[in-house]
This record gives structure tokens, C-alpha cells and sequence, in this order.
């Protein structure tokens, strides 16, 4: 039975994989340490997913493993060598604030971590597909310096910019602050793609935007629309870090980014880069998420706003998927905003 291989296995991009996939049949295995409880505390444990998906599915087999550790994985990799047919490589460091914290372990995670399972893929198993989740941060603050317009509940682009469809991938990642975080992953997203273009492998990078789903453990350092959510269900605090909450950003539900993941897998193109998120299909602004929060859930928000902005953080993100959609047409989103909202906060409501 072909392997889907899939790293950060618990966590929200992850867990969507093994369940897309496990679901086709695929025999999955699972690497994941839950390190998101060392990064974000007992908000960002895994464990419940972890004990999830071994009791849904039978063909999941789990490895509390460090992507870190060449020797652990090449294990890994040379036992399951013959069979594995896709790499899903999820896990990551995925905070700004906490990059800056230690900037040792997000690099080591991030970029070695990334090189390390693209080493062994070379070396067992280089007939494989290898799918890596990278982010829009790659492209640094460079979309702040485009000339947004301030609205009354977001910053918008003029209707006739050419980016105003979306971000595409001809933006430049050079001569901009990234962040730590964003830093890290540059160097993970270009190794992977010159293991495409170098070696010949089929390495695919997906430019996240806002990655979202019932299956995500926000925490208030990551997992914008699962944390706000989570401060709805709870009644918890939620502060808004600077540009007056009118930051925009496009969500895609885990399971339309898995399935793009599918897409690719049953056609992949070496090194090939594409951005992916919700773009005009499914994007919000704070303020608009709150609002629709209050909406559907029939309460006043708990929020404080405070006027100091993440270093690096993006004013407004739009992904433009148009490259992928040409490449791929048959994939089609699923979910937009409110349905997204709703299964969290019932996904929440039954964790409580």
C-alpha cells in the first residue's frame, strides 16, 4: 500500500493530510513531537489530535519524533523506503514573536528540520512527491509598501492596482524585513525548491497565506481565526496588535489547501512555487472577523486594542492562486469565511 508521509501530523495542515488521505486509502505515518506545547503552551498542545487520529484511523501510525534528529528520520525514511509515495512536511516553528525569542530553535526547525527530510527523501525514497508548507512571510513587509487605501473596516488596494485580485508569486522576497520567522523560512522554501531544480525531485512549495480549520490549536502568538474563535467561545480577551484591527488576511480552510495538495501530488511539477490561500474567495479584516463573531454567535466580543504592530506583519494579504488554478483546474475552494468561523466554534463548543 503506497505511504503518504506527513510531518507536524497533529497540527492543523498536518492532521487534514493524514485524514485526506487516510481516507483514500493511503497508509499514513505520522511525525510529530507536539512541540507547538513548548512553543505556545498548553493553547498550542497536540495531543488531542494525536489521540484522535490514532482512534479514527487504523492505517495512521505515529513517531513522536524531532525533524531535527538526521538519524531518527533517516530511519524512518529507509524503513518505509519502497512504499512512500508522498512527503506532506508540516511541521514547523510558525510565530514571529517567538522566532525572535530564539532564533537557534526556529532556524533549526524551520530550515535544518527542512533539509534534513529533504536529505532523506533524496537518499531512500527520490521517486517520492515532496510538499512543503511554506508562508507568504517569505515576501517579507514588501506588501506594506503597496498603496493601500484605509476603509472604514480594512485597508484595501484600488480596484485597478495589479495586485488587487492577489499577491502572485513575481513579487520579490529580497531587500525587505522578514522577520526572524520569515527569514527561516526562505531558506527552508528556496532549498526546497533547488532540490526540485538541482537534484530533479518533485518538490512542490505552497506560499501559505492564512491557513485555518476546525482542527487548528490557536494560541495568541499563531492561529489568527482559531484563537479569535476561541477567545468568542471562551470570553477570553482578545487583543488586536496595531493598524487599527483593519489588517486583512485571506484564510483557506485546511481541507481546500490539502486537496490543492492532491492536485499537485497526482501531477507534480519540480520546484515549482505557488501562492495559496483564500484570496478574493475567502479573506477578512480583524475588525470584519469580530464582527461576524458577534454575528453569529449573538454576543458582544471581549477585545483590547493595543497600537504597537508585529514587526513584519502584513497590512493587508491577498493571495493571487491564479498560477495554481491554471496549472490545476479542476481544484475549486469549499469553504468560505462564515462556514470556516462556524465549524470552528462548534469544533470548540465540543472540546469545552
Amino acid at each position: 500500500m503506497p505511504v503518504v508521509l506527513v510531518t507536524g501530523s497533529c497540527g492543523l495542515i498536518g492532521s487534514e493530510s493524514v485524514s485526506f488521505f487516510a481516507e483514500k486509502g493511503f497508509d499514513i505515518i505520522g511525525i510529530d513531537n507536539n512541540m507547538r506545547k513548548a512553543f505556545f503552551g498548553e493553547d498550542g498542545s497536540v495531543i488531542w489530535n494525536q489521540k484522535r487520529l490514532q482512534k479514527k484511523y487504523k492505517n495512521y501510525k505515529h513517531y513522536s519524533v524531532d525533524i531535527r534528529n538526521e538519524t531518527k528520520i533517516a530511519r524512518i525514511f529507509k524503513k518505509y523506503k519502497r512504499d512512500i509515495a508522498l512527503i506532506v512536511h508540516a511541521a514547523a516553528q510558525p510565530s514571529h514573536d517567538w522566532a525572535a525569542r530564539d532564533p537557534l530553535v526556529d532556524f533549526g526547525v524551520n530550515a535544518l528540520g527542512t533539509l534534513v527530510l529533504l536529505e532523506a527523501m533524496r537518499k531512500s525514497c527520490p521517486q517520492s512527491v515532496f510538499i512543503f508548507t511554506s508562508t507568504n512571510k517569505v515576501y517579507g513587509d514588501t506588501p506594506n509598501r503597496l498603496p493601500l487605501v484605509e476603509k472604514e473596516t480594512r485597508f484595501e488596494l484600488p480596484a485597478e492596482h495589479q495586485y488587487y485580485q492577489g499577491i502572485d508569486e513575481s513579487m520579490s522576497i529580497d531587500h525587505c524585513l522578514h522577520s526572524v520567522f520569515g527569514a527561516s523560512k526562505v531558506a527552508a522554501d528556496v532549498m526546497v525548491q533547488e532540490y526540485g531544480r538541482y537534484f530533479g525531485l518533485k518538490t512542490g512549495i505552497f506560499r501559505g497565506g492564512c491557513l485555518t480549520g476546525p482542527q487548528h490549536s490557536g494560541a495568541e502568538l499563531h492561529g489568527f481565526l482559531s484563537y479569535l474563535v476561541k477567545c468568542a467561545v471562551t470570553g477570553r480577551k482578545y487583543k488586536i496588535f496595531g493598524y487599527k484591527g483593519k489588517q486583512v488576511r485571506d484564510n483557506i480552510h485546511s481541507y481546500d489547501l490539502v486537496n490543492a495538495f492532491y492536485h499537485y501530488f497526482q501531477n507534480p511539477r519540480s520546484g515549482e512555487v505557488y501562492n495559496m490561500g483564500g484570496s478574493r474567495f475567502a479573506n477578512v479584516s480583524v475588525l470584519e472577523a469580530i464582527q461576524m463573531c458577534e454575528k453569529l454567535f449573538g454576543r458582544k466580543f471581549n477585545y483590547e486594542y493595543i497600537d504597537t504592530n508585529r514587526i513584519g506583519d502584513h497590512i493587508w494579504w491577498i493571495s493571487d492562486v491564479s498560477k495554481f488554478q491554471s496549472h490545476y483546474p479542476d481544484w475549486k475552494y469549499k469553504y468560505g469565511i462564515e462556514d470556516t468561523i462556524r465549524q470552528i466554534y462548534e469544533s470548540q463548543k465540543e472540546e469545552r
